[in-house]
């Protein structure tokens, strides 16, 4: 009897240590679960935002004004006509929504890497040229405009602010929400005051490539739109910041996008939109809301890593000369391509791509 009951225990320990273990996996697999679904939740929420947000929160305001709560519409328009220009003089970034937590989430989706090259000196001001645009730059925000890859500590003493187009910033509540991120409009007038009246240390990323770069993204390809856009060149050359490439792996990876040829009805009205608002309308489309394998606004989760390359030392030049714009581009565009052949293997690609320069 003895025999049996101590062997009794031995089994009853050993079934419970059992399902101790079986509780941690299905506690793991919850957790995991969990995770993945904020994950989407914290990536959906932003491609609203990207899509819908400004044109909604215009809509919703103009309606609160017809109704009993009016006053509380006529509040933020008054605000609003008083706060008109500090998007153009740095914004008002908020360190607190920098590092919300949701941007973890966002970062761990795909996920979003940033890899530091070369220090930067807090006594120089910067501009980054972000390449490539891809549909929405989702690599461009997450690692500039928020903490969750760790840019303030890889770049101590470095504020970067991400510029977007200035008709987002007319837009109500939108305007707010992006100026607490660190986003400043992509204009004169604010990357003038940035990089003259907001002391150094300041770092300008500008998507380079624009709309017409988006028009072009799409899975498996490398191209820059960069050959004719020099004016990023001479804004450096007018303020005396250093260039820094930046190259984006992955970042045409997230979306598949119908492409049109030149000359084509299509084309023809990107271009259009281009030209007088600002944006190219792009037919493009990723994964479901609950399905990886159904088509949807949701990114597909492919991993995206951009680096930052070695700074160009450039010189204050008050009026620089078209060679001196010149001059400076070529040697941005070998950086580029140095900083991408340097990289490219890896992650992911053949020693044989070559980045397309347009």
């Amino acid at each position: 009897c003895k025999h049996n009951f101590i062997s009794f225990i031995f089994l009853s320990l050993g079934t419970g240590s059992n399902i101790l273990s079986a509780l941690q996996d299905l506690f793991w697999l919850l957790k995991s679960k969990v995770e993945k679904q904020l994950q989407i939740i914290s990536v959906l929420q932003w491609v609203l935002t990207f899509l819908i947000m400004g044109i909604a929160c215009t809509l919703i305001l103009m309606y609160i004004l017809c109704t009993d709560c009016w006053a509380i519409a006529a509040l933020y328009l008054a605000w609003l006509v008083f706060d008109w220009n500090t998007p153009k003089k740095g914004g008002r970034r908020s360190q607190w929504v920098r590092n919300w937590a949701i941007w973890r989430y966002f970062r761990d989706y795909f996920p979003i890497r940033l890899v530091k090259t070369h220090n930067l000196l807090t006594t120089r001001n910067y501009i980054f040229g972000y390449h490539p645009h891809g549909i929405m730059g989702l690599g461009a925000f997450c690692n500039f405009s928020t903490e969750a890859t760790g840019v303030g500590q890889k770049f101590p003493g470095i504020r970067p602010y991400l510029a977007t187009l200035a008709g987002n910033f007319r837009m109500p509540i939108l305007r707010d929400y992006l100026m607490s991120g660190g986003i400043c409009p992509v204009n004169r007038d604010s990357i003038d005051y940035i990089l003259s009246k907001n002391g150094s240390g300041n770092a300008i990323v500008i998507v380079v490539g624009g709309a017409a770069e988006s028009l072009n993204c799409t899975p498996g390809k490398n191209s820059v739109t960069l050959k004719n856009r020099k004016g990023f060149v001479k804004l450096a050359l007018r303020h005396g910041a250093d260039l820094v490439p930046v190259y984006s792996f992955g970042e045409n990876e997230v979306y598949k996008q119908v492409i049109f040829e030149e000359g084509s009805w299509g084309r023809w009205v990107q271009k259009k939109f281009q030209k007088h608002i600002g944006f190219a309308p792009c037919i493009f489309h990723g994964r479901g809301l609950f399905s990886s394998n159904t088509w949807g606004l949701l990114p597909y989760s492919k991993p995206i890593t951009t680096v930052v390359g070695e700074p160009i030392t450039i010189p204050k030049i008050d009026n620089p000369s078209q060679q001196d714009v010149d001059f400076y581009h070529s040697m941005y565009v070998d950086s580029l391509i140095k900083l991408f052949d340097k990289f490219k293997s890896r992650f992911g690609l053949p020693e044989t791509e070559v980045l397309e320069v347009n």
